[in-house]
């Protein structure tokens, strides 16, 4: 099948394109640009290529689709680069042709370098256009050009540098060039530390201060308003001062499928002079034992920025305090022994000079004694490709947080089926009411230890905190000073607010929310706070008539009516305590984040469940175009990628559109499948073998008869299909009625006989070993050696479950799948009826379409449909039938949302013995392929 037309000849866009130096023996050519590829790749993949290139060079957002099995990683590889390995030679052949000349004094006749100012980039000004005489507008562009020439000179420098330590590393091999320097450093902090103990030593007596008690303390705060600074800028002395080069960000869903990608990459004709940095998160990376045994994400995130000294509070020591800061003699606080500036600048070159992933980067560090986690960060200004999972770069404090700057570069989103349910996701908080009452109590408990140490500022943030906290309780109709558990509210049940009337109903409009967000980011509180609560155990203590209470048993006694809190007590020396939970004011921080989201963009769900402390607040975002905006209008050009894209309205008219992309800058593009038309047979069944019209929807799908109808369909199947047979239902629940059923009619037993039957577990420990014991069961049978006239296996799956997207039933695995009825999601959820009703109200209608809301239901439903039919096809010679149970498949407005590869050969079926057959035939044709 040929691909979609959407694009403009390749050759056209790049006529004058100059071809650059081959970088492998094996090259194609797709409209006159050179691709190295590692073998003769499909006319799909050519094509896919030359769209890639054009796409990047017209800095425009393409939305590719390539189904799995038809190489799409390596030609994102090969295409990307390729371009990224001519757009960097011509930028050097500009430069030099700018030094070259001397800095000339007009660019007339010169085509704009690449990042030349804009004053630099038109004709010189006249004084009709500019309101200056035209000497004055010369002597401008002639500064300019000069300032722009020596930068020039200054990354030549840079870039010269960085070279020659890379080929010193490939030539001397794995850090044997960094350990001689390492060793050198080595013996100067041993130095610099015989110098500090010795100045410690002949200090004075410390003050009767808690050793490590005084990082608690919030340090002094003056909002950026005072300190004249520019709201949302911060400087941080560790940001390296590398200019960042022109890159590629590569992302993915999950960590596994970003080393498959670091894997093709190292297989590919770019995989020896590509600078590759995986990122990742400290979970995944740090290497210091004793935070990695913390478990939680959160937990290390915090305990990493512990021991590094937080710049912040270094900062905040004014002059007066400074001489008592000198004479106070504490116990150093711990440091990590892996967070040393020398050794990452040395791991950051050791990064670049070839291609890792994630394991061999940890392995490296551990063996450098160096972070992997800043290790790769210092390698992002001067990596040409940077892999990173995607929930980082499309969380803004994330990315900030990493590095990460998207202005003039290149963002790939692969897998981006579920992109705007996963921005959606990253951006919707919820908050129980425990965590509320947790906060306030810690918060009251923190300010009265350190009150009478904390200045105006600070205590009147806090009283705004406990204020918000106060009142977010009383809302969900709980009080704050009595325990969330003994607590049962009136009134259950969900309701929904818009953002101002919620703000209103909980009387905290009169707060200004985006100061005190910006304070809780500045000061740190939910660290300090975490840090108290870890250094004095419990929350509070019961009277001392009382038994000791340990942990949550505590807490809870201290929330009773009429109990007294009494000052925190350090915790035993020595004790041996669980890893404590998270900050539950770090969730608060987030809803109120989630709280200065425009009114129109989000909602608040106000979910109350018998007890206080089951209910929760929940911020449900409505508009993931606000959060994806930046991104599309800071980078170069987008790609949004995957193996099923369809249907691709709601990322033109959802996440593009409503980020302000015009529609001439998207592109689309979608190929055919590498298998032959007739390795794959799609069939829509409209009705079973005793002739009942099959109607799965929500009312009929129960009934005894659409059950068995159901049984009557797989049992004809399995007598025909070989190998495996994947059965997808529309929900666990379903799938259990339908099994229930079957074993009480004998349906299930008349299917054993025929094929071996498995079931999806709930449980995710289990999908491994469920997956092993069918791929087993079949393997055995196409070996002979199954018992009686068992041909192979049935694997019951569920839409939307852990089998329905990532896992491959390739071959003999997936000869057929089967979609029982069509999973559509909970129309009576409040959370999508309040989706429906936001795209009715903000998406244009045409005349004759359907509205907005029920397109978006739609839409759910046929996503989740061809992740799940696309676990069969997995490469140029497999084969597999596709069977569609329901009537309503039949709509051409349905089967217009199919991947283009299935949908131009799918059959329509009225009945089961035309069906029957054509399954027959096929199954028989392909036999001897198998």
């Amino acid at each position: 099948m040929e691909p979609k037309r959407v694009l403009r000849s390749t050759s056209e866009f790049i006529s004058s394109h100059r071809p650059c130096r081959i970088m492998a023996d094996k090259t194609q050519e797709a409209g006159g640009i050179h691709f190295p590829f590692p073998f003769t790749p499909y006319a799909i993949q050519k094509d896919f290529m030359a769209a890639l290139y054009q796409v990047l060079e017209a800095g425009k957002i393409g939305i590719f689709e390539s189904p799995t099995g038809t190489g799409k990683s390596l030609s994102l590889i090969c295409g990307a680069l390729s371009w990224l390995r001519d757009f960097e030679q011509k930028k050097r052949q500009e430069e030099e042709r700018l030094l070259g000349a001397g800095a000339p004094a007009s660019n007339e006749g010169l085509a704009p370098a690449p990042g030349l100012p804009p004053s630099c980039q038109g004709s010189p000004g006249t004084p009709e256009a500019t309101g200056e005489p035209d000497w004055i507008t010369q002597f401008v562009q002639k500064k300019e050009e000069r300032d722009l020439v020596d930068r020039l000179k200054e990354e030549q420098v840079r870039r010269k540098k960085r070279e020659e330590r890379l080929q010193q590393i490939r030539h001397n091999g794995k850090l044997r060039f960094l350990a001689k320097r390492m060793r050198q450093e080595d013996e100067e902090t041993e130095r610099l530390l015989r110098v500090s103990s010795e100045m410690l030593a002949t200090g004075t007596e410390p003050e009767q201060v808690a050793s490590g008690e005084e990082e608690l303390v919030l340090a002094d705060y003056e909002s950026d308003e005072e300190k004249g600074v520019p709201s949302g800028v911060d400087v941080d002395e560790d940001d390296l001062d590398e200019e960042h080069v022109t890159k590629i960000y590569y992302c993915s869903r999950t960590h596994s499928q970003l080393a498959q990608f670091v894997h093709e990459v190292q297989k590919s004709p770019f995989g020896q002079d590509t600078r590759l940095v995986s990122l990742g998160s400290r979970q995944n990376l740090c290497v210091n034992g004793d935070v990695r045994k913390l478990g939680s994400v959160q937990l290390i995130n915090d305990r990493c920025v512990e021991m590094q000294r937080s710049k912040h509070e270094k900062k905040s020591i004014t002059e007066e305090d400074e001489p008592r800061k000198r004479r106070r003699r504490q116990e150093p606080r711990a440091t990590c022994p892996f967070y040393s500036h020398e050794r990452l600048q040395l791991l950051r070159d050791e990064v670049l000079a070839g291609v890792k992933d994630v394991e061999q980067l940890v392995a490296l560090g551990e063996e450098a004694q160096a972070c992997p986690y800043y290790g790769g960060r210092f390698a992002i200004p001067a990596a040409q490709l940077v892999v990173l999972p995607y929930q980082m770069l499309l969380h803004a404090p994330t990315r900030q947080a990493a590095g990460i700057r998207l202005q003039g570069q290149v963002v790939v989103i692969d897998e981006a089926h579920n992109l705007i349910d996963t921005i959606t996701s990253i951006h919707s908080v919820e908050v129980r009411g425990s965590q509320l009452c947790q906060a306030h109590n810690q918060l009251l408990q923190y300010t009265e230890r350190y009150g009478k140490r904390l200045k105006a500022k600070n205590l009147m943030y806090i009283k705004q905190l406990l204020y918000l906290l106060e009142k977010f309780v009383a809302v969900l109709g709980g009080n704050i000073k009595q325990n969330p558990n003994m607590q049962s509210l009136s009134q259950a049940g969900t309701e929904l607010k818009t953002i101002n009337d919620f703000l209103f109903q909980s009387e905290i409009d009169n707060i200004n929310l985006f100061k005190v967000r910006r304070y809780c980011e500045k000061s740190k509180i939910s660290r300090k706070l975490l840090g108290f609560t870890e250094r004095y155990g419990a929350v509070l203590l019961p009277s001392v008539e009382q038994p000791k209470l340990s942990g949550f048993q505590d807490f809870l006694q201290s929330l009773r009516p009429g109990a007294t809190a009494a000052p925190a007590a350090p915790a035993e020396a020595g004790e041996d305590r669980s890893p404590r939970p998270t900050s539950p004011l770090m969730h608060v921080e987030g809803f109120l984040e989630a709280l200065t989201t425009a009114n129109q963009d989000g909602r608040v769900i106000l979910s109350r469940q018998g007890s206080l402390s089951q209910s929760s607040l929940k911020f449900l975002l409505l508009n993931p175009a606000v959060h994806f905006a930046q991104v599309v209008k800071e980078c170069r050009a987008v790609v949004i990628a995957g193996g099923t894209m369809q249907p691709v309205s709601d990322f033109r008219e959802q996440l593009l559109a409503g980020a302000g992309v015009e529609a001439e800058r998207v592109v689309e593009f979608s190929c055919g499948h590498v298998i032959p038309p007739d390795h794959i047979l799609p069939l829509i069944i409209c009705s079973g073998p005793s002739n009942q019209t099959l109607d799965f929807t929500y009312q009929k799908r129960g009934l005894p008869q659409m059950m068995d109808e159901t049984g009557r369909i797989l049992c004809n199947l399995c007598n025909v299909v070989p190998g495996g047979v994947v059965c997808f239902f529309p929900s666990y629940e379903y799938q259990h009625q339908v099994c229930t059923h079957w074993e009480k009619s004998g349906l299930l037993a008349r299917l054993t006989i025929r094929k071996k039957i498995f079931q999806e577990p709930r449980r995710a420990n289990k999908v491994e070993q469920v997956l092993l014991q069918y791929s087993r069961c079949i393997q055995h049978c196409g070996q002979g050696q199954a018992r009686g006239t068992e041909t192979g296996a049935l694997l019951l799956s569920v839409v939307g479950g852990k089998m329905s997207e990532g896992i491959n039933f390739s071959d003999d695995l997936g000869r057929c799948v089967v979609m029982v009825g069509m999973p559509y999601p909970n129309i009576m959820s409040p959370e999508l009826q309040e989706k429906m009703a936001y795209l009715d109200q903000t998406l244009p209608r045409a005349p004759g379409q359907a509205r907005p809301g029920k397109v978006l239901v739609e839409n759910l439903c046929m996503k989740a449909v061809n992740q799940s039919i696309g676990r069969a096809i997995r490469h140029q010679k497999d084969f597999a039938s596709i069977v569609l149970l329901d009537q309503r498949y039949a709509s051409p407005a349905i089967q217009a949302k199919l991947p283009a590869w299935i949908r131009d050969r799918v059959e329509v079926k009225a009945t089961f013995g035309p069906a029957f057959a054509a399954l027959r035939k096929f199954h028989r044709e392909k036999a001897g392929l198998s």
